[in-house]
């Protein structure tokens, strides 16, 4: 039998026992890293909080979820993809299309139509709603969506998104998409959007508050960062594109002109202007640290309303900004409250911080019962003198 000798300790070895122990005892002493929640697990756990919950709707936010993810992929590709420019089509407005316009279209339409969630679908790529195949079944949602609000900054490489909206199919009008989409918004059951930018967020509401989730690559998952967000009742920041000033109404004149004038004005304080050009960009940084958006009704086209589209873009991004606080508005009554005539319809649209947007209906009304006259800039308001220079 061989005999084994075991060496005294030297001075090193007891370094490092001890220094592995060490190691062990400050895991031990660490208090262990919560869980993170994905986006899958906080749906169902709100899934589980509604009596009679058949899972359907989870179901189909799921499935909105994976088309959020496959375009993140595609517009993080960028030009690696091939997938930039022109598609050289317009869409159901006339505007031109570009590549991933035409392709997030595809993809919100392939993911969500084999589920049997749904009774139909409108995109603002396509003129009339989409039949879902006969192949699948129908379920009893609809389903609204821009699939890539902002797409003219593609090339650009500014923050673009996904907004979506989810209504429940009357009844009386399954079969008849065209009339059953024509609901206000404050019947959504649910809405959201997903902003591609430096990190992609999915921020959703389904009723109860506003939760953002933030896309880790590495595992594919959405997980739940932000919870609870809230648009702050006051700002001094406001947004608005000023190359449309001469088509404003008196009262969003007057509004932005008010801020402009600053300290020295009559609003005693200096605000900041900003213009992405990208409504979910937009909304993003509103609820991120405060703010006012206003893409208002003005002059250029009396027969139409307003620039964004209602069931789409207004009535989902109304509702998340509602959720969290703040307001939504056509800049004289709450946006959720239209009755929509059609299914493209376009609205005047202002959104944020409660207390401005208030004040901006307000000036709606004032001007009801007597003209403004802008002071600052002249009678013809901002940037424009009274003699027309």
């Amino acid at each position: 039998m061989r005999t084994r000798i075991l060496a005294a300790p030297t001075a090193c070895s007891r370094r490092s026992k001890t220094s592995t122990y060490r190691r062990w005892r400050d895991c031990w002493e660490k208090p262990v890293p919560q869980r993170e929640t994905t986006l899958t697990e906080f749906i169902i756990g709100e899934q589980r909080k509604a009596p009679g919950a058949t899972g359907g709707f989870t179901a189909l936010l799921n499935d909105i979820r994976l088309a959020c993810k496959r375009i993140a992929y595609l517009v993080g590709k960028g030009k690696l993809a091939g997938v930039h420019g022109a598609a050289g089509s317009g869409n159901a407005q006339g505007e031109d299309q570009q590549k991933l316009d035409v392709l997030a279209n595809d993809i919100f339409l392939a993911t969500n139509e084999w589920g049997g969630h749904l009774a139909g679908m409108v995109s603002e790529e396509l003129a009339d709603p989409y039949r879902i195949p006969a192949a699948y079944p129908r379920g009893r949602y609809l389903l609204a969506f821009d699939p890539l609000d902002g797409s003219s900054n593609i090339d650009i490489n500014v923050p673009v998104g996904s907004i979506f909206s989810v209504l429940k199919c009357p009844q009386e009008l399954a079969g008849d998409e065209a009339r059953a989409f024509l609901q206000p918004g404050a019947r959504q059951v649910c809405a959201g959007y997903a902003i591609y930018g430096p990190t992609t967020m999915l921020v959703l509401t389904l009723g109860r508050g506003v939760h953002g989730f933030t896309l880790d690559r590495e595992i594919g998952e959405f997980i739940y960062t932000h919870p609870d967000l809230r648009v702050p009742e006051d700002t001094s920041e406001f947004a608005i594109n000023t190359s449309n000033s001469r088509f404003w109404e008196p009262a969003v004149t007057r509004y932005v002109d008010e801020c402009l004038a600053g300290r020295s004005g009559p609003r005693g304080k200096d605000f900041n202007m900003r213009w992405i050009a990208s409504l979910v960009a937009e909304a993003h940084r509103i609820l991120m640290r405060g703010g006012v958006f206003l893409y208002p009704r003005d002059q250029r086209e009396q027969s139409r309303s307003g620039r964004l589209r209602l069931l789409y873009e207004a009535n989902p991004i109304g509702l998340v900004i509602e959720q969290a606080g703040g307001r939504a508005s056509t800049g004289y009554a709450p946006v959720l409250e239209l009755e929509p005539q059609a299914l493209h319809q376009k609205t005047g649209f202002v959104f944020g911080a409660r207390r401005e947007v208030e004040r901006i209906e307000a000036y709606h009304r004032d001007y009801n019962e007597r003209p403004y006259d802008a002071p600052l800039f002249g009678e013809r308001g901002l940037f424009r003198a009274a003699n027309g220079g």
